[in-house]
């Protein structure tokens, strides 16, 4: 495919996706993100200028801008990755998760299925749009059940979670109702370089290098299953490729973890590549701390990516271990790029720029 257009492109996965496009293949990126909090154009370097890049400052709500961006670009595919995503953040305000998570879609969808109504036959035959998701919306799952597998049952218990299985919905009944080449993926929790510091692995690492409290809820017994983002990266394009139309593809990590057991690796990690520590710090495990749980916290998320494998033949490529250890790596070597995060330089230089 040519020309692919991205939203949420300067998102933790997006932007992974975007620079996986421009460099791991010869594509067109199209990037559609509305910069909220969570979108940063410095986790894109060297991507602004490049010249198969065109960046597109774009709410995905906004219909009349959406279908401008169409007319203009005129892409193969869209990747859609635009969504509120942290479930501490969706009980708090869950209005904004409706907003973006379930309208957005439906904007996005309409605007995917008009345009597809312009294009020649044999372009709208190879055209496609990939709505990504997350393991989330199954529910959740004792610590002796199995699986979550495509044919599972909905049963979201968050704010964010029910809002992405509305947008599933809408997504297979745009495809079911209008004709819309349509594929749906769920993941499992991505971790790597770039990701918002409010996310788990992140917020840890940031916290134990400024001798932080490590926050855990309640027991830190909860499981989940976790994936590598550039594995992620390369399921999404598997998919988009070879995926059939109209298929659902669970991608997971094969890597359930403890939510505690991630907090104490990341702990045992620090003390062999960062052991300088502040100097009321003896070991980063003493800053472990248990806080009240969450409302309504699942309890285990699990993926069988049995059908990626077998049909499709994508296999994730990271171990945990491996991928902790360079994520961990990639924050040591990159103060700048947290700094500015914590401090939200990045968006007041942004909204500074922008008036």
């Amino acid at each position: 495919m040519k020309k692919i257009l991205v939203t949420g492109g300067a998102g933790f996965i997006g932007s992974a996706l975007v620079r996986h496009l421009l460099a791991q293949t010869d594509a067109t990126v199209v990037n559609v993100d509305k910069l909220t909090y969570a979108g940063n154009l410095e986790s894109l370097p060297g991507v602004l200028g490049h010249p198969r890049h065109a960046f597109e400052q774009v709410d995905i709500c906004d219909a009349e801008a959406l279908r401008g961006v169409f007319a203009r670009h005129r892409p193969d595919a869209v990747l859609h990755l635009a969504a509120e995503t942290h479930v501490d953040r969706s009980i708090d305000g869950p209005a904004a998760f409706i907003q973006t998570n379930v309208v957005g879609t439906c904007t996005l969808l309409e605007a995917a299925r008009v345009y597809l109504g312009t294009l020649p036959p044999e372009r709208r035959n190879r055209f496609r749009f990939l709505h990504v998701s997350t393991d989330e919306v199954y529910g959740a799952l004792d610590d002796d059940d199995g699986l979550f597998t495509e044919t599972t049952p909905y049963a979201p218990n968050s704010p964010y979670a029910a809002s992405k299985a509305a947008s599933d919905h809408l997504a297979r009944a745009w495809h079911r109702t209008y004709g819309l080449p349509v594929l749906i993926t769920n993941c499992s929790n991505n971790y790597g370089p770039y990701q918002f510091p409010e996310k788990l692995i992140p917020l840890m690492i940031l916290n134990a290098l400024e001798g932080k409290p490590l926050p855990v809820y309640g027991q830190g017994a909860q499981v989940r299953d976790w994936l590598h983002v550039e594995d992620h990266v390369r399921a999404l394009l598997t998919v988009l490729e070879r995926g059939a139309v109209g298929e659902t593809y669970n991608i997971g990590g094969d890597s359930q973890r403890r939510n505690l057991t991630v907090v104490e690796t990341l702990c045992d990690l620090l003390e062999t590549l960062a052991p300088e520590k502040p100097p009321h710090v003896r070991s980063y495990r003493e800053l472990i701390t248990h806080v009240t749980d969450r409302p309504g916290h699942d309890r285990r998320y699990a993926i069988d990516a049995a059908k990626i494998r077998s049909q499709l033949g994508w296999t994730p490529s990271v171990t945990f271990e491996a991928g902790l250890e360079a994520t961990l790596r990639w924050y040591l070597r990159n103060h700048t790029w947290c700094e500015r995060v914590q401090s939200g330089v990045y968006r007041r230089e942004r909204l500074g720029a922008s008036t």
